[in-house]
């Protein structure tokens, strides 16, 4: 409660209230437009220099309109050009395209003949390594079973006959040797070569030092090698004894034989460094030969086989010879018979020639009935023809 003067106020009751708060608001809205009045003169006189500039803004609007029309026409001529120039661009583009691609197509399709030529050459190459490794491995194949052989002794020996076998074969004729034949002290010989006496029958025997020979190669210290050295000239000594001994027989065959050795190798390293079994082969009577100097050799005893050949044929050439001289005689005495014969025939034809004519001459007279002139003849011109 609120005692003003005379009046009191009781808060407690409505009117009082409801009036009370009217007149707060009343005097809350006669402060409001008195502050909205003052603040529309201070907005009044701010808003004079915005409207100035606002009317600057719109003519720079204007020119700016302006402006972008000339832009706009501007950008249009510009659009244009720019159109022309990409439509040229594009048909160089196009054109040079083509070209690139023509000159791609006859460039890639070089290049696919070219590589289907490189290729057809490779298969080729291709093919040709795969056939020699085909033989490289058959040939390591035979490398394989050859060594496997020449580990054998008696493998190795086969290999030694086989091989003198195919030289002889190809220097002689087939009645010039025997292979295994058997001798009157019962040997039997690798091959005895037909040779006339002097010298008679030869033998070449077969005989291969090749354990000698590789531990000769495989020796690391001079003690190896000359344990292998006179391994090998034991080796050869023995084979040279055993050949002296069995198949130089007197009478029946040579007064010497020959030892084949089927390599050049051992052949080389035996005249290289073991000399003196050389010698010793030569003073038993057994000369030591090679392939190469084997066919050397029986090149040689062909010679000799043909020659003596010869000398058999000599007699009887000489008496086919002779046989051929009376022949000639007989002919000739024939000849001169039957020419003289032609001289007869001819001597009776040419006779008769004449008697042809004289006939025929008479006849024409006996046609003309001439008598006289016939009777003149005289009897010793006519010819006597005789049974």
């Amino acid at each position: 409660m609120i005692q003003i003067g005379d009046i009191i106020l009781d808060f407690n009751q409505p009117v009082i209230v409801a009036a009370l708060i009217g007149g707060v608001l009343f005097l809350a809205l006669l402060i409001m437009v008195f502050l909205a009045l003052r603040a529309s003169a201070r907005s009044a006189r701010a808003m004079e220099p915005l409207a100035f500039q606002m009317g600057q803004l719109g003519e720079s609007v204007r020119g700016l309109n302006d402006n972008q029309h000339q832009l706009t026409g501007g950008l249009q001529h510009v659009s244009d050009a720019q159109a022309k120039a990409q439509a040229q661009m594009l048909e160089t583009v196009e054109r040079r395209l083509e070209e690139v691609q023509r000159n791609m197509g006859d460039s890639l399709h070089g290049t696919a003949t070219r590589t289907a030529r490189s290729l057809g050459e490779l298969h080729t190459r291709l093919e040709t390594i795969d056939k020699a490794q085909t033989n490289i491995e058959k040939l390591s194949g035979d490398v394989l079973s050859l060594q496997d052989i020449l580990s054998n002794k008696q493998t190795r020996g086969a290999f030694g006959e086989i091989q003198l076998n195919d030289i002889v074969t190809k220097a002689l004729t087939p009645e010039a040797y025997q292979f295994q034949a058997t001798l009157s002290n019962g040997k039997r010989a690798d091959c005895l070569i037909n040779l006339p006496n002097p010298p008679g029958p030869i033998v070449i025997d077969s005989k291969f030092p090749l354990e000698a020979y590789e531990a000769l190669r495989n020796a690391q210290t001079d003690a190896d090698a000359q344990r292998a050295g006179q391994f090998m000239r034991s080796s050869l000594r023995k084979h040279i004894k055993d050949i002296s001994e069995r198949y130089i027989i007197d009478g029946e065959t040579a007064d010497g034989a020959l030892l084949f050795l089927p390599s050049e190798a051992v052949y080389a390293e035996l005249h290289a460094n073991f000399p003196e079994v050389v010698r010793e082969g030569f003073d038993a009577r057994v000369w030591i030969v090679s392939p190469t100097t084997c066919m050397a050799t029986l090149n040689t005893m062909r010679a000799v086989l043909k020659d003596a050949r010869m000398r058999e044929q000599a007699g009887a050439i000489r008496r086919e010879l002779g046989a051929l001289y009376k022949d000639v005689e007989r002919l000739g005495t024939r000849v001169e018979n039957l020419d003289r014969h032609f001289g007869q025939a001819a001597k009776d034809v040419q006779e008769i020639k004449i008697s042809a004519t004289k006939a025929g001459t008479r006849a024409k007279r006996l046609d003309a009935f001439d008598f006289e002139e016939i009777a003149e003849e005289k009897a010793a011109d006519v010819l006597k023809l005789q049974r």
